[in-house]
């Protein structure tokens, strides 16, 4: 299990980050979002990989060593809709400079062939 979740940040990580040296703005910003996705299974990922283990203390005792950390489930839940959020406004940022400007490279140049 552990191998594929660091597999899957891996290949999150190394796609955001090509994507993030391309030269066009939608690029850019598929990159960021691939990066912040890699960045949210980290976090959820260190709150120990348990499967069919409740997040919580339920009315029995249970082992605290079997139990899912709830922690790094919000924080995640909370980037998610932070990372939304952002995601949109730079849709629209790029989506007016590209009004204003006629082109959607990063520089703000066309490459002349």
């Amino acid at each position: 299990m552990e191998a594929i979740i660091a597999l899957a940040i891996g290949i999150l990580t190394a796609c955001g980050v090509w994507l993030l040296l391309r030269p066009r703005t939608f690029q850019v910003v598929i990159g960021l979002s691939l990066l912040s996705y890699a960045v949210n299974l980290f976090i959820f990922s260190t709150g120990r990989l348990r499967v069919d283990q409740p997040p919580i203390v339920g009315d029995a005792a249970v082992n605290a060593a079997q139990l899912a950390d709830p922690v790094p489930q919000s924080l995640v839940l909370t980037a998610i809709v932070i990372g939304f959020a952002t995601t949109a406004l730079l849709l629209v940022v790029m989506i007016a400079v590209r009004g204003t400007t006629g082109t959607d490279h990063v520089d703000g140049q066309e490459n002349e062939p």
